[in-house]
């Protein structure tokens, strides 16, 4: 679950987009930006041969208008569960062929069962990373307007707004996508996070809005550099990206303290899993890197570089130790009993809830 380009490496993966000749073998790969280690591009070509071409986004949204309108050019594409679940209902993906995956049985059978809600038997997607969505706080400038024995694991600080407005003034980002926002929203007002009750939503709305004066921005990758930077002091955002800020921040050594908190009233979960589109142009290739990412070493090295929990039990041996025993990555049986998945709507909840979220957007 990520604008933020990842340096020489990436952008020289990028000049790749030029024609392919005829015996030149390609996957092109369109995933989220800042979420990969970019040295697993460059040993997968080295030891297949394989050129990657590899494309970011920052929005499910972007990603799946492409998907619906065909003839992208991609091979994998890394959508989200919910989005998964109605893109493999309009035939967007094929299934994937098993055979060629050898090394499926490293895949986590819990994480699968998971993903099974979104992607049933588990026939066209692998899970790439899973995580939350809490919140990102600058503990200082927090502190600083809430007081030193300020409650921080708590979506008070976002959704009450008698809380929200002493933070407005050192900044609020929240996440641009609705499918995770709404159901926070819902979740805190102690309904059904999955509601699709009109009444419900609008009390989803309503809560929305009274916090909407105090959001700085709403961006679902800006937030990384602005609190690793300490230009904001909270944001409502994906677990890796906000502990990708604060290890940033650490390295900076400018004094930032980032913290991620899973609040006491719950937390989304979700699943960002790989699958190749129907239309693809080098399936061959696609089932090659899809196998090469389920190697244990290989799928570690994306943990280790994203902080993001990945769906390969064989891979826990080479995670570090600080992410592995990191709550905020793994979380622990009594955080995890207040996490919640969202489940796929039909068309007729999907345009009510894009409707609400451009109301809240806009703060009309």
């Amino acid at each position: 679950m990520k604008q933020y380009i990842f340096g020489a490496a990436i952008a020289a993966i990028a000049m790749t987009l030029a024609p392919a000749s005829a015996q030149e073998r390609v996957v092109n790969v369109y995933n989220w930006s800042d979420y990969i280690d970019e040295s697993i591009l460059a040993d997968f070509t080295k030891e297949t041969g394989i050129r990657v071409v590899y494309d970011v986004f920052d929005s499910n949204e972007i990603v799946e208008t492409k998907l619906l309108a065909g003839g992208t050019g991609y091979d994998i594409v890394v959508p989200t569960g919910t989005f998964l679940a109605r893109q493999i209902q309009a035939g967007v993906f094929q299934p994937l062929d098993k055979s060629k995956l050898t090394n499926w049985d490293n895949l986590d059978p819990q994480v699968m069962e998971r993903l099974a809600r979104y992607d049933p038997e588990n026939q066209h997607a692998i899970n790439y990373m899973w995580g939350t969505t809490g919140l990102g706080l600058n503990v200082a400038m927090v502190r600083e307007r809430l007081g030193e024995d300020a409650q921080l694991d708590t979506f008070d600080l976002l959704f009450d707004s008698e809380t929200a407005t002493k933070l407005a003034d050192c900044g609020i980002y929240v996440l641009n996508t609705p499918e995770e926002v709404v159901p926070a929203a819902l979740n805190y007002l102690g309904l059904d996070p999955n509601s699709n009750e009109r009444e419900d939503l609008d009390k989803a709305q309503e809560l929305l809005l009274s916090i909407r004066p105090y959001v700085r921005k709403f961006h679902s990758s800006e937030y990384i550099e602005a609190l690793a930077n300490g230009d904001i002091c909270m944001a409502l955002g994906w677990s890796g990206d906000i502990l990708q800020a604060r290890d940033r921040a650490a390295e900076a050594a400018q004094g930032v303290e980032i913290q991620y908190v899973i609040p006491e009233e719950g937390a989304v979960t979700w699943l960002d899993n790989m699958a190749i589109p129907a239309d693809a142009p080098n399936v061959e290739e696609a089932h090659e890197f899809l196998n090469y990412i389920m190697r244990p070493e290989v799928i570690a090295k994306a943990t280790n570089y994203v902080n993001y929990a990945n769906g390969n039990a064989a891979s826990k041996e080479f995670v570090n130790k600080d992410i592995l025993e990191d709550p905020s990555v793994y979380p622990p049986e009594e955080t995890v009993g207040r996490l919640y998945a969202i489940d796929p709507k039909d068309p007729a909840a999907q345009r009510l809830q894009t409707r609400l979220w451009t109301r809240v957007v806009t703060g009309q």
